[in-house]
């Protein structure tokens, strides 16, 4: 008799990384790609003056956080990117929450991502090439100072 699989887990099967929203501010925008969604530890090395070995010990030192990218199609009146971008003046920068929520098959969110106190670092237009026939996107890097990961 054959195994229908009705008493497998659910949970054996990996979640399929191509369903996911992102919500700025208090609006959800689409994006067709996330990435840098990275925390590193950044190591202490030191040697005691009296360790009787000649090797350094490491310990656990701050917390790095990398950019966030994030790559989206160019719509006719969509400029939400650069106008955060515009609002960036001399040491006045509006911070945003930043939710990034991998879904399930209903739509419901499995895994967040939320960066703290985020702001554009950098914006990037287009490529423009007339022999392509490529959709136009337009990229945005976050600089952002937390990153928590939590279970839908």
């Amino acid at each position: 008799m054959a195994d229908d699989g009705s008493g497998q887990s659910e949970n054996v099967w990996p979640m399929p990384k191509f369903y996911f929203e992102v919500k700025w501010d208090s609006s959800v925008v689409k994006f067709q790609k996330v990435s840098g969604l990275d925390v590193e530890n950044e190591p202490i090395e030191y040697r005691s003056g009296d360790s009787p070995s000649f090797s350094k010990v490491s310990m656990p030192g701050m917390l790095k956080y990398s950019r966030v990218t994030m790559e989206k199609g160019v719509f006719t009146k969509d400029n939400k990117m650069w106008d955060w971008f515009n609002e960036i003046k001399m040491n006045v920068i509006k911070r945003k929450p930043i939710t990034i929520s991998l879904l399930d098959e209903a739509g419901a969110p499995t895994m967040l991502w939320t960066l703290a106190n985020a702001f554009p670092a950098k914006i990037s237009g287009t490529d423009l090439n007339a022999e392509g026939n490529e959709v136009a996107v337009e990229k945005i890097e976050i600089q952002h100072e937390g990153l928590t990961i939590a279970n839908g």
